[in-house]
Parts: C-alpha cells; sequence; structure tokens
C-alpha cells in the first residue's frame, strides 16, 4: 500500500506550484494522481482540486472503486490500510499510530454491527461461489444481487434459508437473460434444498411480480445427450421433435426438463439407440415414472414411436 501511495502521490507540478499550506504554514504539499487534489501532508487539508483528464491511472482507480451490488457494502466502505507509513513514506509511531488502530478495529466492528450486513455477506459469498461454478456473467451476478436485496428488505427472508433465496434469485437472473441453468444445478452448488428453492422462487417471482420467459426445453437437450453418451445423429432428431413439441399445448404447464428428457428418449427409440430408462433418466435428473408420464404426452404428438420396454 505504501508503494502504491508513493507511486499515486507526488509533489505538485511547476504550474500549480503552492508554496505553504494557508492553515498550518506548512510546505509539505503533495498532489494525488488520482483525485488530482493537492494535500497538506501535516496537516490533511485539501488546498485545491483539479479535474485531470482521463488517463490510464484514473481510470484503473475507477475500475478498483467501482460499486457493486453484489458486494455488503456496494464497494463503498472506508478502508484503512494496514501500513505503518504516511502518504510521505513516513513511519507512523507512537501515539498516532495508536490512534489508527483504534480506527481500523471500529471501522472493521461497524461493518458488521448489524445483522443485515451480515446477511448480504453470507448471501454474496454463495452468490460468488455459484459465479466462479457456472462462469457466469458480471451482468448476471448484479441481477441476482439485485433481487436478494429486494426480497431482503421486504423482510421475506426472516427464518428462512439464506441459500435458498440465493438459489432463487441466481434462477432468475439466468432465466431472465436466457442462460440455460436449472434450479437443481444452482442449488447443487449452494449446497441447498432444491424443494425449498422452488419454494422460494415462487415466493420471490409473486412478490416482486415478476413474468419470465417460459424456459426452452432445447436447451437441455444436447446436455443430456452428451452426459447419457447419445449420437449426434440421434441428438439431431430429437431437436426437431422439440422444435414441434415445444409449441403444442400439451407441453405447457409441465416441466421442460422432464418433458426434454421424454423427447430424447423417443427419438432413441425411433433410431434403434439402445438406451435404457434409468440411463436416460439419471442423466436429466428425473424419475423413471415422471419419464413415463411426459412420454405419453410426447406420444400424443408422435403417436408412431414405438413402446418402451
Amino acid at each position: 500500500m505504501s508503494s502504491l501511495i508513493k507511486e499515486t502521490r507526488k509533489q505538485v507540478p511547476s504550474e500549480f506550484d503552492i508554496k505553504e499550506c494557508n492553515y498550518c504554514k506548512s510546505n509539505k504539499i503533495i498532489f494525488d494522481d488520482h483525485t488530482g487534489e493537492k494535500i497538506c501532508s501535516n496537516c490533511g487539508v485539501v488546498l485545491e482540486h483539479q479535474i485531470l483528464p482521463a488517463g490510464p491511472l484514473t481510470e484503473a482507480a475507477l475500475n478498483t472503486n467501482q460499486s457493486s451490488l453484489a458486494s455488503h457494502d456496494k464497494n463503498l466502505s472506508t478502508i484503512i490500510p494496514f501500513s505503518r507509513v504516511d502518504a510521505n513514506g513516513m513511519a507512523i509511531k507512537g501515539e498516532q499510530y495508536t490512534n489508527i488502530q483504534k480506527l481500523r478495529h471500529w471501522n472493521k466492528v461497524s461493518e458488521s454491527n448489524r445483522s443485515y450486513h451480515r446477511n448480504l455477506k453470507k448471501a454474496f459469498a454463495i452468490l460468488i461461489r455459484i459465479k466462479d461454478r457456472f462462469s457466469l456473467s458480471d451482468p448476471i451476478v448484479e441481477k441476482s444481487a439485485y433481487y436478494y436485496r429486494k426480497i431482503l428488505d421486504m423482510k421475506l427472508i426472516k427464518d428462512r434459508s439464506i441459500s435458498g433465496f440465493v438459489t432463487a434469485s441466481v434462477y432468475t437472473a439466468c432465466r431472465e437473460m436466457g442462460v440455460p441453468r436449472t434450479l437443481g444445478q444452482i442449488a447443487e452448488v449452494s449446497n441447498g434444498d432444491k424443494v425449498f428453492a422452488a419454494k422460494c422462487y415462487r415466493l420471490l417471482a409473486r412478490r416482486l411480480k415478476i413474468r419470465l420467459p417460459s424456459m426452452d426445453p432445447s436447451y437441455s437437450l444436447n446436455r443430456m445427450a452428451n452426459k447419457a453418451g447419445i449420437s449426434q445423429r440421434t441428438l439431431r432428431h430429437a431437436m426437431g421433435m422439440m422444435t414441434i413439441l415445444k409449441d403444442d399445448t400439451v407441453s405447457f404447464g409441465k416441466d421442460p426438463n422432464a418433458i426434454a428428457v421424454a423427447v430424447l428418449y423417443g427419438a432413441c427409440l425411433e433410431k434403434g439407440e439402445k438406451i435404457s430408462q434409468s440411463q436416460i433418466t439419471k442423466a436429466g435428473n428425473i424419475s423413471i415414472v415422471t419419464l413415463r408420464k411426459r412420454f405419453l404426452d410426447v406420444k400424443k404428438i408422435f403417436p408412431y414411436l414405438p413402446n418402451g420396454p
């Protein structure tokens, strides 16, 4: 930190030369490249502020201090560095260092003295873990944090699981931005309960009055085909079947993932590709009973499909 301060703060250029401070009469005047301020290093008074043109250093400073909803303090908190030197590189000793230690302690305490901030810290730690696991973009993370903050402000999380609402917030943001992630996948990474996360999602959507586009089952086909070892020829045929089925009323209100598994299973039967019901349901993370129910719906549109074993 001290080396950064030395690099970014230098003596005032000659064209803006100020010989001494108007308040303490000190001649120790420094210039801060980040803020464009001329500061008295003796008493800390800002003597003048200049508007600096955008450059590599100022742009980097803006990027590092960018506000984010996915941080419990929105990256706006005061940070007191663990440094034993001042802006001039001089060692801080004695009573002055003791006072700085006290300020640092109370600054740390003030960041965690409310259950609201403690809740956000726990929630956003889970959110960052989900982001890293699925390589989610920053807009999705920011949108997820926005939804979580809204339901926290509405006090919907009281006596409920934090991970459940984080899962619901991420799932909502992914659905809104067209990213194919299932609630079960997100719940697995957040170590939450899928059933409870689904309840949190319905509560979030109802209270925030969110209307999301229906999820296209085609997104799940490629993932399940790769997991089950199904050939590309059968996968392409299943894609064609899904294009017809997703616009039919038979699929309305049904689990898109279950519909995708049933279509893929039907394509395997039609193309003569051998695969058991247990294999394909494991790839789609559904039960065999659900597969059989949804396969009956698929056969209403494609009655020529052979019956399964």
